[in-house]
Parts: C-alpha cells; structure tokens; sequence
C-alpha cells in the first residue's frame, strides 16, 4: 500500500501499534473483544481467519505472552500493513500472515491444526442490502464468495479436538452461528453484547465452541458496552485499556 495512503494507530495503552487505511475499513472495537475472549495460553497455537490488519492477532500476542498467531488475509495490501504492525508491536516473532482465501486455504495452513480458530466475519450476508462503495470497505462488510457457513466449516476442519472456535458476529445471525458451530460433543457458549443495558438492544455476539466440555449449549449474561452517557462500562475499558481477558463462563477457565 503507498505511503502515505496509512496511518499508525494504537491499541490498548499503546502495547499494539496497527497501520490501517486512511480510507475503507478503519477498526472498530470488535476485533478487540474477539481477542480478549479467546482463552489462548502460552505455547498454543492460533488461527485468525480473515484477519485483515491483524487487529485481534496483535491483541491477543499483547494479552497472552508466548501464543502464537497466524492471520489468512485475502487482501495483500492488508497483509503488509499488518506484517509492519507485527513489528511495531514487538511481535513479529509470534505473529505472522499469509495469503489466502476462506475457500482455498494454502497449503502451510490445511497442514496444521489449530489450538485455537477465531474469526471477525463480514458481518452482512452475501447479496444482502447495500454494500459500501469503496470496496476495502466493502468486502469488510459483506460476505463474497465465502459465505458463514464456510467460514465455520473451515474452522472446525482446522481446529484441535480439544480446542476453540471464537467468532463475533451481528446478533441477529446467530442462529447460522449455532448451527455452523454444533459439534457432537461441544460445548458452545453465547455472549450477547448489549449496548447499554442488560436484556437491551444487542447488535453483536460472540459464540465460542469448546471442544474440553459435553455438549451443552449455554446463553450467558453477556456484556454491557456502554453506559448512559454513551462512555464505556468499566469491565469493556478494562479490555479495551488494559488486556483485560473476557471469561465468558466457566468453560473459559478450564
């Protein structure tokens, strides 16, 4: 990407430095919270699909010292930015990403399994609404030949018997989300994201299958992102400020 046409932005007190687009996609907090409920622990291995600028990769390598992250990006422009990011953070040597597409992974990632496989999906379905004109912006937010399920589908083919999947999506989707995630034998757990108030307005969710557990299916309380006057909770400035993990319930502690 030229220089010029990217700005240095930073994360979470400064530990992550991310090169994003002056245009298109900027980050929002998303990307954020899926890396902070992730339950990676050093020495584990990661896979951050779509991984764009590398904003949850970065997160989650400041969060956990010793995981190891690997973004598939479809964008190359998106790889190099988040390849420098890796370096201005001081991460370059747990973090890297590669080319590829949701639909034909390469090689080096199919030969792997994952302890973990996160994802920030676009969150519009294909064909759906109006897309964005400027078309960074676009694939960022609307699904293209990939569609959910095969996001999900690519996720539990890569993934470890015993591991994770974490995803953050809109709320309104997340019957495709339990459906794609329903393994014999997982646990899945959802945690709606309110807006301001418990039992409120929740535009987002993240869902995450537990390969250690039975299968149970459990709706957590979830997370208040804001307060009244638009400011965030305590428990999100916590994540957002200073690393703080998101344990969405006891599965998260095993």
């Amino acid at each position: 990407m030229a220089s010029g046409s990217w700005s240095e932005d930073q994360f979470l007190n400064g530990r992550v430095t991310v090169c994003q687009p002056l245009t298109g996609y900027r980050v929002a907090i998303d990307p954020i919270l899926l890396a902070a409920a992730v339950p990676a622990k050093p020495g584990e291995q990661v896979l951050d699909l779509g991984s764009g600028t590398g904003v949850a990769s970065l997160c989650l390598a400041a969060r956990v010292e010793g995981v190891f992250i690997t973004g598939l990006e479809l964008q190359t422009g998106l790889i190099d930015l988040a390849g420098h990011s890796a370096e201005l953070s001081g991460c370059q040597d747990r973090v890297s990403f590669v080319s590829g597409d949701v639909l034909d992974p390469p090689a080096a990632i199919l030969e792997q399994q994952f302890d973990h496989v996160i994802a920030n999906p676009p969150y519009m379905a294909k064909e759906s609404g109006f897309p964005p004109p400027d078309p960074m912006k676009a694939i960022a937010h609307v699904e293209g030949e990939a569609v959910l399920a095969d996001w999900m589908t690519l996720a539990r083919k890569l993934v470890k018997p015993e591991g994770t999947i974490t995803f953050i999506h809109r709320y309104d989707r997340r019957d495709e989300l339990l459906a794609g995630l329903l393994i014999t034998e997982w646990a899945i757990i959802m945690c709606p994201l309110w807006s301001k108030t418990f039992g409120g307005a929740a535009r987002r969710v993240i869902i995450q299958a537990n390969g250690q557990r039975n299968a149970e299916t459990i709706v957590a309380p979830g997370l208040v992102l804001h307060e009244a006057d638009g400011s965030y909770t305590p428990q999100v400035d916590e994540v957002l400020r200073n690393c703080a993990p998101i344990i969405l319930s006891p599965l998260a502690e095993g």
